[in-house]
C-alpha cells in the first residue's frame, strides 16, 4: 500500500478509531493527529490514539500521504484552509462525513490542486470524544467512497486498501446517490428519534420522570440514537438538506397513510406493512449488519464495542 503516513484532523470517535485501527491492523503506517480543542489533544495523547499528537494542523499534515478530516461537515472548509499551505503536493485528501456532495465540493474548492477521495465509514456509536474510539469500529462495516469520475485510479485504490486494511467493506458510489441512500437509512431515522424524544419531553400530561421511568424498549432505542453528537447532526441535516427533505416528504406521506389505516380500522394494511418491515430487519441480520440476539447482543451496556452502528462518526 502506497499510504504510509496518515494525518487525522479531529480526534473524536471516528478520528480516534482510525488512529487505533491503523496502529493495530496496518503495519508500517504511522499517524499524526490534531484537534482544535486543547483538552481533546491531551486526552488523545494519553490514550495513544495516534503516534504523534501535533500542536497545529499544519504540523500534522506536512509529510502526510493521506489526510482525513474527522470533523463536523460544517467545519471542513475552515479546517482545509488551515492546512492548505502545508500539504505535500501528492497528498490524498479524504474525510468521514455522512453527507458527500457538499463535502466533496467544499474540499475541491478549498484544495483544488489535490486529489480528493471522499469517504463515509458507515460505523459509529452514539458516543463522542477521544474516549469513545476503539480499533475494531470498522470491522465488517461498509465504507462508501464517492470520488469524482476523473479521480486518479491509483489514489482511489490506495484509499480502498487503507480502509480494507482496517476491516471495512468498500463500496464506490456517486455522491448524490449516497446522500439519498443515507437520508433513508440514517438521517431520517435520526431526525425521527430526535423528534419523538423531544415530543415525549414536551408532553404536558406526562411528566419527565414518567418518560424516563417507564421507557419501553422502543423508546429507549430512540433515546440512544437521540444522544448522538448534536453538532455533528446539525451539520448533517444542513448539508444534506435536499435529500433529507425529499425523503421526509415521502415519509410524511407514508405516515399519513398509516394514520388513515388506524382511523379506519384497516388491520390488513397495518399487518402488510409490519410484515414487510420485519422482512427488512431479517435481511439486515442475514447480511451481518446487526445482531439477532435480544437487545442487539448488548450484554454489557458499558462496552462501547457492543453498540449497534449510529451515523458516524464525528462527521
Amino acid at each position: 500500500m502506497a499510504i504510509t503516513k496518515v494525518a487525522i484532523i479531529g480526534l473524536g470517535l471516528l478520528g480516534g478509531s482510525i488512529g487505533l485501527a491503523a496502529k493495530e491492523f496496518l503495519s508500517g503506517v504511522t499517524t499524526t493527529g490534531f484537534d482544535m480543542e486543547p483538552g481533546v489533544r491531551v486526552r488523545a495523547g494519553q490514550r495513544g490514539l495516534v503516534d504523534k499528537v501535533c500542536g497545529d494542523a499544519a504540523e500534522a499534515v506536512h509529510d502526510a500521504d493521506l489526510v482525513i478530516f474527522c470533523v463536523p461537515v460544517g467545519a471542513i472548509p475552515d479546517a482545509a484552509a488551515q492546512i492548505k499551505g502545508s500539504l505535500p503536493a501528492n497528498a490524498i485528501i479524504s474525510d468521514v462525513g455522512s453527507s458527500k456532495q457538499t463535502v466533496g465540493e467544499a474540499l475541491r474548492s478549498a484544495l483544488p490542486d489535490h486529489t480528493i477521495i471522499p469517504a463515509h465509514p458507515v460505523a459509529g456509536t452514539e458516543r463522542s470524544g477521544p474516549e469513545a474510539g476503539f480499533a475494531t469500529l470498522f470491522q465488517h462495516r461498509w465504507c462508501i467512497l464517492t470520488p469524482e469520475a476523473d479521480a486518479p485510479a491509483q489514489a482511489l485504490d490506495d484509499v480502498r486498501k487503507f480502509w480494507e486494511g482496517m476491516g471495512a467493506r468498500i463500496e464506490v458510489m456517486d455522491a448524490a446517490h449516497h446522500d439519498l441512500v443515507l437520508a433513508v437509512t440514517s438521517h431520517i431515522p435520526h431526525l425521527i428519534a430526535y423528534t419523538i424524544v423531544g415530543t415525549a419531553s414536551d408532553l404536558e400530561d406526562v411528566t419527565r420522570s414518567e418518560v424516563i421511568k417507564y421507557s419501553a424498549g422502543g423508546f429507549r432505542d430512540f433515546t440512544r440514537i437521540a444522544a448522538s453528537d448534536p453538532t455533528m447532526w446539525r451539520d448533517v441535516f444542513l448539508h444534506n438538506r435536499g435529500a433529507v427533505l425529499e425523503m421526509l416528504g415521502r415519509f410524511s406521506k407514508d405516515l399519513a397513510e398509516m394514520q388513515q389505516a388506524i382511523q379506519s380500522g384497516n388491520g390488513d394494511a397495518l399487518f402488510d406493512l409490519f410484515s414487510r418491515t420485519r422482512d427488512i430487519r431479517n435481511s439486515i441480520i442475514e447480511m451481518g449488519q446487526d445482531d439477532a440476539r435480544p437487545d442487539f447482543g448488548r450484554t454489557d451496556h458499558t462496552d462501547q464495542t457492543d453498540h449497534t452502528d449510529q451515523e458516524n462518526d464525528e462527521s
